[in-house]
């Protein structure tokens, strides 16, 4: 149950999901499945899909004219990060899969930034002990 604050409101916030825009939600759920070992839980046409991975969802909503952010070059671009434990292995799996390596990487021994089949950045990490 949650609780109520002073001015009445409930004070219960709950993450949820990430959701990405994209031009086919059902094919960018595939890939994002196929990279976590995750699992396709829902498909509706050209408008949604979800992926559920290690107890986090991932949705994707189908936009008409979607344009792909631009890495590194916007500022307040949000992305994906993905702890592995061999990056190389990892990085092998992302380009197998669809994923495409930017060619700027600012942290290259220990994270990789991908680009997802329809252009949303991605880190792939080395697990740490950090955070």
């Amino acid at each position: 149950m949650a609780r109520l604050t002073v001015d009445g409101m409930s004070d219960k916030v709950c993450f949820s999901s990430v959701t990405m825009a994209c031009p086919n939600p059902a094919q960018l759920a595939a890939f994002y499945a196929g990279l976590t070992g995750g699992e396709v839980t829902f498909v509706h046409g050209s408008e949604w899909a979800t992926v559920r991975c290690d107890g986090v969802k991932l949705e994707f909503m189908g936009v008409m004219d979607y344009r792909p952010p631009s890495w590194p070059e916007d500022p307040s671009l949000v992305h994906i990060d993905f702890w592995v434990d061999d990056l190389v292995d990892a990085a092998a799996r992302a380009e197998s899969s669809g994923g495409r390596r930017f060619e700027h990487q600012p942290n290259a021994a220990h994270c990789l930034v991908f680009a997802d089949p329809v252009g949303h950045p991605f880190c792939l990490s080395l697990i740490d002990d950090v955070g």
